[in-house]
C-alpha cells in the first residue's frame, strides 16, 4: 500500500487559495508578500521531491502547473516522476508532452487502487477541491503543512466542512521558525 501526502502552503485559518498568485483571488501570492523569505522553513518541499515516487493533482491544479513546473529547476525531480490527474473532464489531448508520464484518473475508486499498487509514497500538490474529497474518503496517510501566520478570510481551505466522524492525527514532525511559519507532519491515525 502506498502512502498519499497531502502537501499544502495554509493559512492559519486553513485557507489555500492561491499561495504562489494564481490569479482570479484577492489575496493571492499570499506566501511570498507578507512574510519574510526563510530558506530553512521550506526544506521540507525539497524532501518531498527527494521522497516521492508520484504526484496526484486535480486538473485545476494540473491546469496551472503543467505549463510551467517542466521547465523549472526548482521542480525538476517532479519532471521524471508520473504524474495522475483526477478530473472528470479532462482528455489525452489536454496533457503536455513535456511533462514525462501522466496518467487521467475519473474516480476516487481509482485513487484508492493506485494507493493500493507497489511503490513509493504519492505526493498531492495544491488541488484543494480533491484534497478535500481525498480526505473525506479517508485516502489520505499523511499531512504536510506550512502553516504561514496570516489570516486571510475568504477562499478556497484544505478541509472540508463536512459532518464525519472525527479524524485522529498524530504529530510526527514539527517545527517554528523566526519568520512565524511552522511546519507541522501529521500521519492519520486508523
Amino acid at each position: 500500500m502506498r502512502t498519499l501526502i497531502s502537501t499544502a502552503f495554509i493559512s492559519l485559518d486553513g485557507v489555500v487559495e492561491g499561495p504562489g498568485g494564481e490569479p482570479g483571488y484577492r489575496n493571492s501570492g499570499w506566501t511570498f508578500k507578507d512574510v519574510e523569505f526563510l530558506p530553512e522553513a521550506f526544506e521540507i518541499k525539497g524532501r518531498e521531491q527527494q521522497e516521492a515516487a508520484a504526484i496526484l493533482m486535480g486538473r485545476t491544479s494540473y491546469e496551472a502547473f503543467s505549463p510551467v513546473w517542466p521547465d523549472m529547476a526548482d521542480f525538476a525531480d517532479y519532471k521524471l516522476m508520473p504524474k495522475y490527474v483526477v478530473s472528470t473532464t479532462l482528455t489525452e489531448d489536454d496533457l503536455v508532452s513535456n511533462w514525462g508520464e501522466t496518467t487521467i484518473l475519473r474516480t476516487l475508486d481509482e485513487v484508492a487502487a493506485l494507493k493500493g499498487t507497489e511503490g513509493g509514497p504519492i505526493i498531492v500538490h495544491g488541488s484543494a477541491s480533491l484534497n478535500r474529497a481525498l480526505s473525506d474518503a479517508g485516502l489520505i496517510d499523511r499531512y504536510h503543512l506550512v502553516v504561514f501566520p496570516l489570516l486571510l478570510g475568504a477562499g478556497k481551505r484544505l478541509f472540508s466542512a463536512t459532518d464525519k466522524d472525527t479524524q485522529k492525527l498524530k504529530l510526527v514532525e514539527h517545527e517554528a521558525y523566526a519568520n512565524g511559519l511552522q511546519k507541522n507532519v501529521f500521519d492519520v491515525v486508523r
